[in-house]
């Protein structure tokens, strides 16, 4: 049985797949978070990007959930 709802959406990075459910962050943010870092961070690749960002969840017990775009993005460009 599938029992992660239609809406969740994978990625995966050069040295692992990753995945954000939509409970954690959804589709909507993720992409405007993903455009906002790659705007401040024009030298950062996306994995690298994304590696940042999994590394902010794992500082914050396992979720993004509860934190605000902005202090994703601040945390974020602190690893980056």
């Amino acid at each position: 049985d599938n029992f992660l709802p239609k809406t969740s959406a994978p990625f995966s990075t050069n040295s692992y797949d990753a995945f954000i459910s939509p409970n954690t962050l959804n589709l909507s943010s993720f992409t405007k978070l993903m455009k906002k870092l790659q705007e401040i961070h024009p030298e950062a690749s996306r994995d690298r990007i994304v590696d940042a960002l999994l590394e902010v969840r794992k500082n914050n017990n396992g979720i993004l959930s509860g934190l605000s775009i902005h202090s994703i993005v601040k945390r974020t460009s602190v690893i980056l």
